[in-house]
């Protein structure tokens, strides 16, 4: 196993760092301090993967062949890294990260060729059509349904916590097509219009939400939508599969860049913030419970570096996809949570303002948010599969219970 980086290495972290400082506007930088959750208006998210596109870099897990930058997987891991130091905003997962390579692996030429392009050039946004009411965790119980109607689909049920929902052209949609033999074997993958009729998209209001402007999550309505038989991925009846291997690209990520900059944070309000007369840093307590934060936090990162290490080599990651998804969420709830306790009696005033707001917040710049982005990290755990479920298949698949 090695775990170095090479002089190529460190000259490619030099070229990303240089594109961060040329893109990442002072603008950009402000909009990143408030959001709660690395989320931004579509309008700021285009404008930096334009850049990106511009630059050659929108999808680094791409092949050549269909617009990707040829990175090597060190080079990969070293682009997320510096774009989490700096606090840069993310690609959009749900087209060119999720869609996408299940779209290269069982899609049509025609749909490649219809899709990938778009999705590369920020053209086209999607969202993501898994969760219902009632099939979160239990996703296998879905019952959004397709109807085949000779040559098209006919959808009728709903899909719920549908991220950014209100600004998407496409999404991609698990549905019911039979309900014959185990209930996997009856779903279907469809690329559906959002602009078709009888498509409804309806805000879902949290807690974390800002008095005014960005809103997250939506419930998204089918009623007798039609969807034409090409928008269908692969075969009837295999979205089950599909999922499954679209879940290891939503579970996968590296997630300890985002963290030791969460923990450097923290660090810096608790020097700044006086309880007692003392500042926070000073409390033996709130010490202990972060450095224990640091030391996971860099045993996370020296997993990444393995799973890297193995990788680059050629092999799969498999279920270790589980693995950095449970660490790598648990410890966020433990970073957002111990940056509230840092920020003490600011983050109680809960009064959540919209990003470049001119009211007035509760305390330094740095406590506005903190409580918005503990609620809103309560979900971290949940989605992609939660940690539960996600647990049992580390249990199954790696240590054969």
């Amino acid at each position: 196993m090695d775990l170095s980086f090479t002089k190529d290495d460190n000259a490619f972290r030099e070229e990303v760092i240089e594109f961060i400082n040329e893109n990442l506007t002072d603008d950009l930088k402000q909009k990143m301090a408030e959001t709660r959750n690395s989320y931004l208006p579509k309008e700021d998210h285009e404008r930096w993967q334009k850049a990106l596109h511009a630059k050659g870099w929108a999808a680094p897990d791409w092949p050549v062949e269909y617009g990707g930058p040829g990175w090597t997987t060190t080079q990969k891991y070293i682009f997320e890294t510096e774009m989490a130091n700096h606090n840069a905003p993310g690609i959009m997962p749900f087209g060119i990260k999720m869609c996408a390579p299940v779209l290269m692996k069982f899609g049509s030429e025609e749909q490649k060729q219809r899709f990938l392009p778009k999705m590369l050039a920020s053209e086209d946004w999607w969202c993501q059509g898994y969760s219902e009411p009632g099939s979160g965790s239990d996703l296998a119980s879905l019952a959004c349904k397709a109807e085949d109607k000779g040559d098209h689909f006919l959808v009728n049920g709903s899909k719920i916590w549908t991220t950014l929902a209100q600004y998407a052209d496409w999404i991609f949609c698990l549905v019911r097509t039979s309900n014959e033999g185990k209930r996997q074997e009856g779903i279907s993958f469809l690329l559906i219009d959002m602009k078709s009729e009888g498509i409804t998209v309806d805000p879902i209001y949290t807690v974390d939400q800002p008095i005014e402007g960005f809103q997250e999550v939506n419930q998204v309505f089918f009623q007798d939508v039609k969807v034409p038989k090409e928008n269908l991925v692969g075969e009837v009846n295999k979205g089950w599969t599909y999922a499954k291997y679209l879940l290891e690209f939503e579970r996968g990520n590296a997630y300890a860049g985002r963290l030791k900059r969460g923990a450097k944070k923290i660090r810096a309000i608790a020097s700044n913030e006086v309880e007692g007369g003392v500042p926070v840093i000073e409390n033996t307590e709130f010490r202990s419970k972060l450095a224990k934060l640091e030391v996971a936090i860099e045993a996370l990162e020296m997993t990444e570096l393995r799973i890297l290490s193995k990788l680059t080599s050629g092999q799969n990651m498999g279920p270790e996809s589980s693995l950095m998804k449970c660490r790598g969420t648990d410890l966020y709830q433990e970073v957002v949570e111990l940056a509230m306790e840092a920020v003490g009696s600011y983050a109680m005033p809960f009064i959540p303002l919209r990003p470049g707001a001119n009211d007035e917040g509760v305390g330094p710049d740095y406590a506005n948010g903190s409580a918005p982005r503990y609620f809103n990290a309560r979900k971290v755990s949940i989605y992609g599969g939660s940690n539960e479920i996600q647990r049992n298949i580390m249990a199954k698949l790696i240590l054969g219970l």
